[in-house]
């Protein structure tokens, strides 16, 4: 059991870099709106699904469709909905510090980043950023789920925590 769900977990950051190609093709190299993207990928999920649906009604094969199974739970969209809340809310307190000019240190950081972003956006299209933002997420995704990478990272967190040799914990 678990070996299917590291595979799996292994699998997300591919499934995530394809899907992330694919838009960026579609919107940075064919220049076409976003609008466009989501329109072609319902007509060909349309199409898809009535070919697959002629298919299966000629060889008589019955297909069950439930709906419910393709909800998410409750708890899924509160937790995802928390946390874009609070990456808001943090970034927005961050703003707010760094405005009222208390703190020189933060306020020369937010300045430096806002101006090195500014100065990205000039030089490289959104389309683009957006694909190596994806691409750096993809790789600290497949990074994270890696039992190689999770297993050297482990003995070199143990090897820091020890004290002449002998772990912390003892």
């Amino acid at each position: 059991m678990r070996d299917s769900n590291s595979r799996r977990e292994v699998g997300k950051p591919f499934i995530v870099m394809i899907c992330g190609t694919l838009v960026y093709y579609h919107c940075a190299y064919r220049d076409s709106s976003l609008l466009s993207l989501v329109s072609d990928v319902f007509i060909v999920l349309l199409c898809s699904l009535a070919i697959l649906g002629l298919l299966f009604r000629q060889m008589n094969i019955s297909v069950p469709v439930d709906p419910l199974e393709w909800q998410i739970s409750q708890d899924a969209a509160n937790s995802f909905f928390a946390c874009l809340a609070n990456t808001i809310g943090a970034a927005e307190s961050v703003l707010r510090v760094a405005a009222t000019g208390h703190d020189k240190r933060l306020f020369l950081k937010v300045v430096v980043s806002l101006y090195m972003l500014s100065a990205l956006g000039r030089l490289v299209s959104g389309a683009s950023l957006a694909y190596a933002g994806l691409c750096l997420f993809c790789l600290y995704m497949f990074a994270e789920s890696s039992q190689l990478i999770s297993a050297c990272l482990s003995w070199f967190l143990w090897r820091r925590e020890c004290t002449n040799g002998v772990p912390d914990n003892m």
